[in-house]
C-alpha cells in the first residue's frame, strides 16, 4: 500500500474512535466477507482472527502460523479501499521484541490498527501487566517509525477468564486499561464483558475509548451507545453465523441431492467476480 495512503487511512480510522455515532467495525474472515461488509457502507472493517484460522484448518488461539494470518490480512487490506484493523491475537511472539517486528510487518501489509490479547492459552492466563505494558510501548514505537497512526486495540481478558469476585474483576479491568492507555493504546477492550451495570461503571473509569464485543447476553449497539461505548467488534460471531447454512445445504444435498439455496439469483457467479474487478 502506498505509504501517504495508508497514513491517510489509519489518520481516517483514528478519528472514527472520536465521532459522534458508535464505531461498528464488522469482522471478516477473507476477501468476500471484507468486500460485502464494505459494499453495506462500514466505513472500516475489522478482521477476526477466529475466522482466519478456521478458514485454513487452524483452531483460535495462535495455532495458525504467523506469516498465514499476515498474508490473509494483507489480502483483505488489498482488496478493500476502507481502512482495515486486524486482529493479531497476542502478537505471535514470545518476547517484546518478537511482538514488535510481527506488529512491523502487520504494518508493511496494509492494515492501519491492530486488536491485542493479554490472556492466552486454553484458560486465557492474563500476560503479566509489567510485560504488556513493554509491549504496547514498543508498538507504538514501531508504529512511530514507520510514520503510520496506528491505532492499536489493547484487550482485557479478565472477564473472559472469569477468575475471582466482580469487585476483584473490575479492579483489575481498570487497572489494566489505564496502564495500557498510559502506555500507548487508543483504546481498550475488556472482552467479555456483558453486564449493562458494570458497563456503566466501567466506560468513566478508563480514560479513553472502550472497545466491547457483540454478542448473545450484551446490550445492543444502541444501549452500548448511550452507555458511553466507542466501538463494538463481533469477534468470530458473524463468520459462525454462516455456519447453519453451509451445514443445512450439506444436509440437504446428502438427503436428496438437490439444494434449495442454490436457487438464489442474487449472487451469481458474475457478480461474485465484480467484487474484485480491478
Amino acid at each position: 500500500m502506498n505509504p501517504i495512503e495508508q497514513r491517510a487511512k489509519a489518520a481516517a480510522f483514528r478519528d472514527l474512535h472520536r465521532g459522534p455515532k458508535i464505531l461498528v467495525l464488522p469482522n471478516a474472515w477473507d476477501c468476500v466477507s471484507a468486500r460485502l461488509f464494505e459494499q453495506a457502507g462500514f466505513p472500516a472493517l475489522a478482521t477476526t482472527s477466529g475466522g482466519i484460522a478456521a478458514g485454513l484448518g487452524y483452531p483460535d488461539g495462535q495455532h495458525i502460523r504467523p506469516h498465514e494470518m499476515l498474508e490473509m490480512v494483507g489480502r483483505i487490506t488489498k482488496r478493500v479501499s476502507v481502512p482495515v484493523t486486524a486482529d493479531l491475537e497476542a502478537g505471535y511472539g514470545e518476547t517484546v521484541a518478537e511482538v514488535a517486528e510481527f506488529m512491523r510487518q502487520a504494518i508493511s501489509v496494509g492494515v492501519v490498527g491492530a486488536n491485542l490479547e493479554d490472556g492466552s492459552g486454553a484458560d486465557h492466563r492474563l500476560a503479566d501487566l509489567a510485560y504488556q505494558v513493554e509491549v504496547i510501548k514498543a508498538i507504538r514505537q514501531v508504529a512511530a517509525a514507520c510514520e503510520v497512526p496506528f491505532v492499536l486495540n489493547a484487550r482485557i481478558d479478565v472477564y473472559l477468564r472469569g477468575a475471582g469476585d466482580e469487585p476483584s474483576r473490575f479492579a483489575q479491568a481498570v487497572q489494566r486499561a489505564n496502564a495500557y492507555r498510559d502506555a500507548g493504546a487508543d483504546c481498550v477492550f475488556p472482552i467479555g464483558l456483558k453486564d449493562r451495570e458494570t458497563i456503566a461503571r466501567l466506560v468513566p473509569e478508563i480514560d479513553g475509548p472502550m472497545n466491547l464485543m457483540a454478542a448473545p447476553g450484551v446490550p445492543t449497539i444502541t444501549e452500548l451507545e448511550q452507555l458511553g461505548v466507542r466501538r463494538v467488534t463481533f469477534g468470530t460471531g458473524l463468520m459462525r453465523a454462516t455456519l447453519p447454512l453451509i451445514r443445512q445445504m450439506a444436509q440437504e444435498l446428502r438427503a436428496s441431492g438437490s439444494c434449495d439455496a442454490m436457487a438464489q439469483t442474487e449472487f451469481t457467479h458474475a457478480v461474485v467476480n465484480q467484487l474484485f474487478q480491478p
